[in-house]
């Protein structure tokens, strides 16, 4: 083995094993705090958090300090990912609204919580929990802004915290020439998965999420052989038309975003502005790592040596690809085992 050909490796190796570390795609998983006001003056509590959560830092309820407990906390559902928590506290006439709830063990555990609060007046309010910010002042009423806020922000996360959705934008990336071609393919790509997306949270359409993973999977294992063939006469079609496939695979990744969105539900009144929200906080963290991809392509290309920008244009293909066949082999192990 030749000294360039060995870096090569050596290269694609490190690219490779350094993915594999962060193979669970969707780190996402909040624990989720649930108040629902009954009439009779008391508020059920549900209180699910991650069975993976470290028991050395745990996360903890904030409820209103008048809120008198009416019954112990009790497990709901002990199987699974997540354990719950039900119980009751008694808020009396002052109830919910204009007081502090949230979660103690934010900052310490770096993480984040949704918290869904449903007013005795049947309004939902809707609202994610962060370190810096991990209480709420319960409005009467949340601000359309608040809505806007939190759902780009949602999806802002989501898209970048998502390898396996970032690992498919790569690759249109470095599939598709022309900036213009680029730009409608990405577009393609998130009228795609908008469609999927809002149909799944809405409740049209249900697929479980398994087999959706799974497939998701193999979009991004079909883009990354595309990349590694040679072009030899006519394109293929993926290369003559990415748009087309960009929708179409984009459809199954919307799929896969609804996961998320489905976690933290839709405020009453406001469901449209939360989903164009959520879809904006996706298009801007897309079009935010491909100008992070372009510039670093750039660099690539500036380099001195034919080999070492040879290097640059065939490690991400191989990355890629050998991630996705791990997710795809992984994945569909999951659904019979």
């Amino acid at each position: 083995m030749t000294l360039r050909a060995g870096v090569s490796c050596g290269l694609i190796a490190a690219l490779w094993l350094g993915l594999v570390t962060l193979a669970p795609a969707h780190p996402l998983d909040p624990a989720l705090l649930e108040l629902r006001e009954l009439p009779d003056g008391e508020v059920s509590v549900l209180w699910r958090v991650p069975r993976s959560a470290p028991a050395s830092v745990p996360l903890r309820p904030l409820l209103p300090a008048h809120c008198a407990l009416r019954s112990e906390p009790s497990p709901a559902d002990d199987v699974g990912p997540h354990v719950t928590y039900r119980w009751r506290v008694a808020c009396g006439e002052r109830g919910l609204v204009g007081q502090r709830v949230g979660v103690d063990g934010l900052h310490e555990r770096g993480t984040e919580a949704l918290l869904r609060i449903q007013l005795g007046d049947g309004r939902a309010i809707q609202a994610v929990l962060r370190a810096h910010q991990s209480t709420i002042d319960v409005p009467a009423r949340p601000g359309r802004l608040d809505v806007v806020r939190d759902y780009v922000r949602l999806g802002l996360e989501h898209i970048l915290t998502g390898l396996d959705h970032l690992l498919f934008v790569l690759g249109l990336v470095l599939l598709v020439r022309g900036r213009r071609r680029l730009l409608w393919t990405i577009t393609a790509f998130t009228a795609g998965h908008s469609v999927t997306l809002s149909l799944a949270v809405l409740g049209w359409i249900r697929v479980p999420p398994a087999p959706v993973e799974a497939l998701i999977a193999v979009t991004i294992l079909v883009v990354a052989v595309e990349l590694t063939r040679e072009p030899a006469g006519r394109e293929g079609w993926m290369r003559r038309a990415p748009w087309l496939m960009a929708f179409v695979f984009g459809l199954l990744h919307g799929l896969g975003f609804a996961g998320a969105l489905v976690q933290v539900g839709l405020p009453a009144g406001e469901i449209p502005l939360a989903l164009l929200s959520f879809n904006v906080g996706i298009e801007a963290g897309q079009l935010l790592f491909v100008a992070v991809v372009i510039v670093g392509r750039a660099a690539v290309r500036a380099l001195p040596g034919r080999w070492l920008q040879a290097a640059g244009a065939r490690v991400p293909a191989y990355a890629i690809g050998s991630l996705a066949a791990f997710w795809v082999i992984d994945r569909v192990r999951a659904i019979f085992w």
